[in-house]
């Protein structure tokens, strides 16, 4: 067993971290895997720092996050009592959804490894198979054979072998021994499937990044998913229609019940907000669920800040007897702003217009928050008079009822209202 952690580094970057290899001893049960882990967290010391396990979907690892979460709210360590702790790994979803799909080519794809498997037999195959490639000026690849576990493996592999089909079809005039070559028929269902796939591809290289957030990211990306099953099954050709239909009855399973956490990410991405979980949960979800879903994700999100003001509360206290002095805002401590407003902050936060950025470019919140403040010349401040900077004109209009100046130009944000 691998484990790995993801931190946020002093540079607020992402990183992942190799931790341990641990062996884990037979019969490989759930709690043995679980006594593994936890014996792995605490040799580094972080047995009360863990925020989320994500696992793939084998009953063993329902397992090994069950107890964990039990041991860790005993110490009352989870956020919102553990309701975001267990997270199903969306890129092993993603797997045995296309899988299953996959199943109804299975005699082409079969076919198609044969093929590989043929021209690399022999170095004077591969040879022919060269030639011909360079006579017909074919791009400079190489021929991919895939794993038959990992669906993005076996896409490589058809979307390759297509660019090759005429090179295959003239390799089969010299090669009597080669017997598995496409119909033409095939080759189409090949081209159908890979056009199909392509989607799921980069959906897959999205979230499956390590040097950046993802959880923000999935659920745009699960909401196109929907769309192109959904396209496909009013629309496609009937073995199309046969592996879509298969993989949206995989669809609802996995995401009947919404995860908790890809939904509280997106929400939390000033781009998003509530607009892309009311817009995509009606797609994904029948009316009644989706009205359901979101209103359980709006509980969860409200209960999480709630736990979070109360720390910030709780570690911001100023003694009477220590001498400190509050720093004040138009004549309000700032404490008393705070308090007075914090129950609303995440309210406006809402309700103000989601944040329009060009399509394609690398997003940083904190730059966009931060960026004007935060500057060489201030990165010596406190963390209060950043905190001040940063909110304080909010806290002010707040206060005092006062509307932003709509005549003053921002070149690098803009806000929208979609109703």
């Amino acid at each position: 067993m691998v484990v790995t952690c993801h931190f946020v580094d002093s540079d607020f970057k992402l990183q992942k971290r190799i931790l341990s290899f641990v062996d884990v001893p037979p019969p490989y049960s759930g709690v043995c895997i679980y006594d593994s882990l936890f014996k792995c967290l605490k040799e580094w010391n972080i047995e009360t720092k863990v925020v989320t396990l994500t696992v793939d979907n084998a009953k063993t690892n329902d397992v090994v996050a069950r107890k964990l979460m039990e041991n860790l709210n005993l110490q009352k360590k989870l956020d919102v009592g553990g309701k975001l702790f267990h997270v199903r790994c969306c890129a092993h979803i993603l797997n045995l959804l296309v899988q299953d799909g996959l199943g109804e080519i299975e005699d082409i794809i079969h076919n198609v490894r044969e093929s590989l498997k043929h021209v690399n037999a022999f170095s004077g195959r591969l040879h022919i198979f060269s030639e011909l490639a360079k006579q017909l000026s074919m791009p400079k690849k190489h021929l991919i054979l895939d794993v038959s576990t990992r669906w993005n493996t076996t896409y490589a592999m058809l979307s390759t072998a297509l660019e090759f089909k005429e090179v295959f079809v003239n390799y089969v005039d010299r090669e009597s021994t080669y017997t598995t070559l496409l119909s033409e028929e095939d080759w189409k269902k090949v081209k159908e499937v890979c056009s199909f796939l392509a989607l799921f591809n980069e959906v897959t290289k999205i979230i499956s990044g390590s040097e950046y957030p993802t959880s923000n990211l999935f659920l745009s990306e699960l909401f196109g998913i929907k769309e192109a099953l959904d396209a496909i099954v009013l629309g496609g050709s009937d073995y199309m229609v046969a592996m879509a239909m298969k993989m949206k009855k995989n669809f609802d399973k996995y995401w009947g019940t919404c995860n908790l956490l890809i939904s509280i990410g997106a929400i939390l991405d000033p781009r998003y907000k509530m607009k892309l979980l009311e817009f995509s949960f009606h797609t994904i979800y029948s009316h009644d669920e989706a009205s359901r879903e979101i209103q359980i994700v709006r509980c969860i999100l409200y209960e999480l800040y709630q736990e979070y003001v109360e720390a910030h509360k709780a570690a911001n206290v100023v003694s009477s007897t220590d001498g400190s002095q509050s720093v004040s805002i138009g004549g309000t401590s700032k404490s008393s702003v705070s308090s007075l407003f914090s129950q609303f902050e995440l309210d406006t936060f809402l309700e103000e217009g989601v944040l329009i950025g060009d399509s394609g470019v690398y997003f940083d919140d904190l730059g966009c928050t931060g960026g004007r403040v935060i500057d060489p010349h201030r990165s010596s401040l406190g963390t209060k008079m950043v905190d001040m900077l940063v909110c304080g004109a909010d806290w002010y209009r707040q206060y005092y009822e006062l509307e932003k100046n709509k005549n003053k130009q921002n070149e690098d944000i803009i806000h929208v209202e979609i109703l």
